[in-house]
């Protein structure tokens, strides 16, 4: 499994919005083969900052199966008007189960 990191910031005064979107969004992420989970964090630091993580089945399942279908044009319709820059994404391999404390 991989984990998709994407750094989006937000235009200013729409990051109430954008978490709304988002919330539509999410659901057709889920929709994608290879999908695994989602999470969106919000920067404390920096407002107009958010963090999407997504679990991926591997990075093709990310970068050919969803970005290369329909559903991609759909997830970007609905947050992609809120970007102020280009999402900057990159893929992390796990290294092992997550530490709980």
């Amino acid at each position: 499994m991989v984990v998709e990191h994407a750094e989006l910031t937000v235009e200013e005064g729409r990051e109430e919005e954008f978490q709304e979107a988002f919330g539509k969004a999410r659901e057709v992420l889920a929709e994608a083969d290879g999908f695994r989970w989602a999470e969106l964090l919000r920067c404390a630091e920096r407002p107009r900052v958010f963090l999407l993580l997504v679990g991926w089945e591997s990075v093709e399942a990310h970068t050919v199966g969803f970005r290369q279908s329909e559903r991609f044009g759909r997830w970007r319709s609905l947050v992609g008007p809120f970007f102020a820059a280009p999402p900057a994404v990159e893929h992390f391999r796990e290294l092992g189960p997550r530490f709980s404390g």
